[in-house]
């Protein structure tokens, strides 16, 4: 039998999850979680890695637990096909991280594109948590604890994955074959890479103000596509218009398909005839918009109805999440022992080694 293919993905629970987590990874995530070409999936909460850089802050942390968790199963995450748990609560992952640490300098880390910019996002450059600054390290112990074969990231990730990558092959060269180096699974959309913010701005984020967030209601996703950003200079219907940096047009890239146009703009065969008519003038912002709104409505109304069904009973999704737990940490154990055996720090299991000590000091 072949190696197990398992998933690995999860996210930090600092606020609802927007349209850019569901483009750049939750939509693709329950495809997968459903494709059956995987033996397991792993969902976790990372509410440990975001204490790193919450931690003046932690009911936030604690609160936006149950939000993601709701986010998830709205989406269609499914806990009898997808283990869903939250990370502080496996305790493994802190020893593993423990253990790795002694494989990577600190000049390495400081190399690492996404620590460094986002310790700059942070405003961390002064004095950067040692929690935050070491945590490619606990990534690769949560990728490893569950013998991660495939972590579906955004591009921003890679950094963060060929580290783990390096922390495997360092590990199995010390001290034999023990971890499964990862694969980086990208989106297969460009344009949902990186979803804007709806003011144009490069990235969504809850400061900015600038997420539409799968849990919105009808009338704010209306709103907030209404004052979208498009082209500043495109002013008047027949001006021509800019696609490039036209966050209408790019929200249109990721979540538009051939169908919307029978069903919402007819007068258009295609995504390129209405970004072409755009371009030549005579289009004007509000009509490409409401087609957006049509769109968007369409894809988010499913999920918006299952979150409040699911929210109708909250006990039972922190039951589903301390299962989840139970599941993940039989896991991790079972992995961690592997290692302990791997560096020979199982003393007590080690019968070759108490009888060989007990020679020596027999003087055999």
């Amino acid at each position: 039998m072949g190696k197990e293919k398992i998933i690995l993905t999860g996210d930090r629970p600092t606020g609802r999850l927007h349209i850019g987590h569901y483009v750049g990874s939750l939509r693709r995530r329950v495809e997968l979680q459903n494709s059956g070409l995987f033996d397991k999936t792993f969902i976790f909460i990372a509410d440990a890695q975001a204490l790193t850089d919450n931690m003046d802050n932690p009911e936030k942390v604690r609160q936006n637990v149950i939000e993601v968790a709701l986010d998830y199963l709205a989406c269609g995450l499914d806990p009898t096909k997808s283990t869903i748990f939250i990370q502080s609560q496996i305790p493994e992952l802190c020893e593993l991280s423990f253990y790795y640490m002694n494989l990577v300098t600190v000049s390495r880390l400081q190399r690492n594109p996404t620590v460094k910019t986002e310790i700059q996002m942070r405003n961390f450059e002064t004095s950067i948590p040692v929690g935050f600054f070491t945590y490619p390290i606990s990534q690769a112990a949560d990728i490893t604890a569950f013998k991660a074969t495939t972590v579906p990231v955004g591009e921003d990730q890679e950094p963060m994955i060929e580290q783990a990558r390096e922390i495997v092959r360092r590990f199995n060269h010390i001290y034999g074959e023990t971890l499964v180096e990862p694969e980086i699974l990208l989106p297969d959309n460009a344009a949902c890479l990186r979803l804007p913010g709806t003011d144009g701005k490069a990235k969504m984020s809850k400061s900015l103000g600038n997420c539409i967030y799968l849990s919105d209601t009808a009338d704010e996703v209306t709103k907030k596509i209404k004052s979208m950003y498009t082209d500043p200079n495109h002013l008047r219907v027949d001006d021509p218009g800019q696609i490039e940096g036209n966050t209408v047009f790019t929200y249109l890239d990721a979540f538009c398909r051939p169908e919307h146009f029978e069903r919402y703009l007819p007068d258009y065969p295609n995504l390129a005839e209405l970004k072409a008519h755009y371009q030549r003038g005579g289009l004007g912002d509000m009509k490409v918009k409401k087609f957006l709104t049509a769109i968007m409505q369409e894809e988010l109304e499913p999920i918006r109805n299952r979150r409040k069904e699911f929210e109708k009973d909250i006990p039972a999704i922190y039951e589903m999440l301390k299962k989840g737990c139970d599941v993940a940490r039989a896991q991790a154990a079972n992995t961690l022992d592997e290692v302990r055996r791997a560096m020979k720090i199982n003393y007590f299991d080690d019968a070759e080694l108490i009888a060989e000590q007990s020679k020596k000091f027999k003087g055999e």
